[in-house]
Formats: C-alpha cells, structure tokens, sequence
C-alpha cells in the first residue's frame, strides 16, 4: 500500500479550512498543545484524499487507520490478521469466500455497517471512472476486468464477484485462487463506506465519516488535523485518550526540538541528525522497534535509458558501489540495517524473508561495480540524479552519502548528486506523472505482514504501486502461480523464486531495512509503535 516517508501531500480534496500558515508545525501551546486527554503528533498532509481506495501512502494511512476499521485488524504487536468486522470468512476452495459480519457495528453517523457498505466500497475503489490509486487491489475479484479495463472504457459498474446476500452476509467471487486473500482485509483499501460517501461525496471528503475510534473533527491544511475520540464506538480498541491532533511539520527536524521544548507530544520518525542525541535527551522515551519498511531506489522504466539491453548491469553495478554498511552506521546509529533482499526480517524465514538473497549484487565492491556500470554502457546521460523529497532531513544526508559511495567508486565526484524536491507530495506528484529520468527514492511500508505485498504491488506489471512501470513476464507468472497456491511454504517458495527475477534485472536497488523510532513527551505513557512503524494511537494514554 503505502509508498513509505508510503512512506506515506499534495492538493488533499479534505480541507475543512485553508491556512496559509507556514508548515513549521508545533505552535507554542505547552505540554503538546494540549487539550486535556488530547496528545498531539508530527504529521505530513496526506497526498490525496482520504478515500480507503486511494490512499497509498503513510501521512493519510495513519488517519484511515484511526477513522476506519475493516474485516481484518493486524495485531499491533505481531502484525497477525486477525477478525475485526469479520465474524468469519469461510472458503472451500481459496477462491470463492462467504464472508459474514459481526452484528452492532456503526459509522460515526449513527448508520449501521452493512455488507453493502463493503459491497458498494470495494465497486466503488475498483472502477475506472473514479480513478483511485488503490483499484488494482481489487483486481483478483471478478468482474475487475470489466470495470477496470487495462485499455478502453469500462463496461460494467460493478464486479460480479461481488454480491450482498443479506445485510450481515456478502459473497467474494475470485479470478484465481489466491489462499491470503482473507489476510489482506486488514488493509484500508478494503474499509466500508457509508451511504454519505455516494449520496454526498463533496461534503463527505470535506468531513470523512467511518467506523473506527476516532472522527475527524477538524483539518487546516498545511497546518493541523484535529480527530476526537468516538465515544460511541462499537469496537474492543476504544481510544484511550481523547483524541489526537495531527500537525503539520514539513522537516522532522524542527519537530523534534517541539518535542524536546514541549510544544509537541510525539514524533513518529526521530531524525538522523538527533539519533546521537535521542537517548540522552529521551531516556526511556525513546523507542527504536523494527519494522516492516525497506528503503529502496526506484528507476524509470517508462525512459528507454533505464529500459535497454544492459542496463540492468549498471543498476547492479550502482548497488555493489553503495556502501550501505558505513552508511547505516555512520548516518542511522543502529536504526537502520544494510538489506540483502526485496522484504523485511519482520517476516521471519516462514513469512517469506530470506537473508542473502541479493546476493554478490548488494555486496560493497567498488572495482566490480565500477566494472559492470561500464559493460553496460555507463551512466545515461553521464550523470546520476537521485530524487528525494527534501522535506525529512534525512533523506537528504542518505542521499548524499550514496552519491558520495558512487562517485568514490567511479572515481568521479560529480557522477551522482541529490535531486530534491520541495515537498513530500511534491515528490509524489512528479512520480505519478511519470517525471522521473533517473532513480528516486522508494521507501516502502508494508500494508499487510505477507511476503506477496513487498513484491506484488510493486514489481507486478501496472500494479498500484509500481511506479517505475518496470514489467516482467516471468515475474508476474511466479506471482500468479504463488497466490493460487494453498500451501503456505510453497506459495512463500514461489514468492522467493519471483523476488529472484527482481534480483537478476535489478528491478530496484534495496538500500536497508528500517526500524520505526518515535520519542514522546512526559505527558504520555502507554506508547508503542506497531509493526508497520506507526503508532498505536488508541491505545496511549495522556496524564
């Protein structure tokens, strides 16, 4: 799902008012800003509207993830689905489910939660006419072809995998087998939606409605989104403090020192710049977990440059001149870890991860990488330019240390240079229009702890995520072939032989894996951040 650092805005339709206050977040209230029980967080404008179908990245994930609940819920210690709105999901054969609800459960509006509300959702999110960033996910349901063509206009309105068999009941009919598919349902792309939604969708964007633990009650753009504790919410994870304001900070820089001067309560992604200071400025206050996010560079393949015989020797040849080790400890101080394949140790080796798996390829050895950057007819263009957003300081440090790693290597120190972008959204935007000419940067947030999201959304031909249009025919065959699988071990062996091709075309250069790091105020006890890095809101408590 989630483009990380998805990540993890730009022209955000959800604006209740328009500021034109500067993005330097914080303000000076004390103790966090803070209204009694609420706590406030660092925060980014999300990129798109707060649509479940078309939020593919962090900044608005973490708002649909307090606003909405779905079938599944992902344990926010060990990243398992678990039922949520699903009283069950019942399968013979991993393509035909029976999906029945949980009786009780409202939006925020009062209206019940029906499985038309999913229904009407999920045909919504995977229609070409509505255009969501997310519809591909919905592309293993039948019918999706017809609503979602690959060329030319859709001719149908609705999935015919799809039926609402009575208010509590509502039947999946799949294209192929695909024996994870219950395991996705915790991903927001799947949440239901009120009547509100179709009936008034303007007034709804400005004001989103769902069924989690928490309505939005305010959102100044560029400034701050105000969410308040549903006190009426149905679920078992009720909020247990009174809501959470989101602010807006455009370099984490500067929400740190709000943080440390008490101006803000929580910063989810503690700076590198601070790391060498954190514990000494925290204590116990600290948290450094790991977490499902790998950090990747990302090519163009849409420019025939990066999309020609050999070219897949320089982008192995760039990997082997990173020298992700040094970077890692020089730079990150321990929260990062040099990565050795396309997923995450959160896994485990029985979820999928397999350490080494990249082989020679993401081994530091300047000569060899010097070596096949030549065979394969050299940078194009004669220089290298990685993109970043430059709102998160951060990005901007590691990205200058691997320039510096492949100029070094090349014996050039003008071969590769940063390519900032202003803004997060920004970024996003430029990457949605296809503008890049050389590698940008790729954090990648898991959606869902299976091996299939860190491969499929973003290496599957004209998946959701897949922003370098890089396409594979031997990869997607392997894809299809490990989700009809029923077998858990072979469908993760199918899954490690795809991420192979991704390995042997050097689709995109994985740089480390991530752990989530956040530092909170006196104020607040109770905090913990999740397997996908963000924090546990509902569950903190505010003295």
């Amino acid at each position: 799902m989630r483009s990380a650092m998805h990540a993890r805005g730009a022209a955000c339709a959800v604006v209740v008012a328009l500021a034109a206050t500067a993005c330097g977040g914080g303000g000076s209230s004390g103790g966090g800003g803070g209204e009694s029980g609420v706590l406030s967080s660092s925060w980014g404008d999300p990129q798109n509207p707060l649509e479940p179908s078309n939020t593919n990245e962090v900044q608005g994930g973490k708002v649909l993830d307090m606003i909405f609940r779905g079938l599944k819920k992902y344990d926010p210690k060990t990243g398992k689905a678990e039922n949520m709105l699903a009283d069950k999901i019942d399968t013979s054969d991993s393509q035909n489910f029976t999906i029945t609800l949980k009786d009780g459960w409202t939006f925020s509006n009062g209206e019940k939660v029906t499985a038309k509300s999913f229904v009407d959702a999920w045909n919504y999110g995977a229609s070409l006419r509505n255009n969501q960033k997310n519809a591909y996910f919905f592309g293993y349901i039948q019918g999706y072809d017809k609503v979602h063509p690959d060329t030319g206009s859709q001719t149908a309105d609705k999935l015919s995998g799809l039926k609402a068999v009575d208010d509590r009941t509502f039947t999946v009919a799949l294209n192929q087998k695909f024996s994870s598919f219950p395991d996705t349902l915790g991903y927001a792309a799947f949440a239901p939606l009120p009547q509100s939604f179709f009936t008034d969708h303007a007034g709804w964007l400005e004001q989103p409605v769902g069924d989690g633990p928490y309505r939005i009650d305010s959102y100044t753009k560029g400034s701050q989104m105000a969410l308040k504790k549903w006190d009426a919410y149905p679920g078992a994870d009720k909020a247990q403090n009174g809501g959470v304001t989101l602010k807006v900070y455009t370099d984490n820089d500067t929400a740190y020192t709000d943080l440390i001067a008490g101006n803000l309560d929580l910063v989810d992604d503690v700076p590198a710049a601070q790391l060498k200071n954190v514990k000494s400025d925290l204590g116990d206050r600290y948290i450094n977990t790991p977490a499902g996010i790998i950090q990747t560079l990302a090519f163009p393949y849409y420019d025939s440059a990066w999309n020609k015989s050999g070219s897949e020797k320089v982008r192995t040849g760039l990997s082997m001149a990173i020298n992700r080790k040094q970077i890692t400890d020089t730079i990150f101080q321990n929260t990062r870890t040099p990565a050795t394949d396309w997923t995450s140790p959160v896994l485990g080796a029985d979820g999928g991860f397999k350490e080494g798996l990249c082989g020679s390829a993401c081994d530091y050895d300047p000569a060899q990488a010097k070596k096949l950057i030549q065979e394969g007819g050299g940078l194009p263009g004669g220089q290298l330019k990685i993109t970043y957003n430059a709102d998160t300081g951060s990005h901007r440090m590691w990205v200058d240390a691997v320039c510096n790693s492949i100029n070094n290597a090349l014996g050039n120190d003008k071969a590769c240079v940063g390519n900032p972008v202003g803004t997060f959204a920004d970024f996003r935007n430029q990457i949605g229009q296809h503008k890049m000419t050389g590698p940008f940067r790729a954090g990648w947030q898991m959606d869902y702890p299976l091996i299939q999201n860190f491969l499929q959304p973003l290496y599957y031909t004209n998946a959701s995520s897949n922003d370098g249009k890089w396409s594979n025919k031997d990869f997607d065959g392997l894809v299809d072939q490990a989700n009809a699988e029923t077998d858990t071990a072979k469908a993760v062996s199918t899954f490690q032989q795809a991420e192979g091709v991704v390995r042997d075309n050097m689709a995109a250069i994985p740089l480390w894996y991530q752990n989530g790091s956040a530092g909170y105020s006196e104020r607040l006890s109770n905090v913990a951040l999740n397997p996908f890095s963000v924090p546990v809101y509902n569950e903190i408590k505010v003295s």
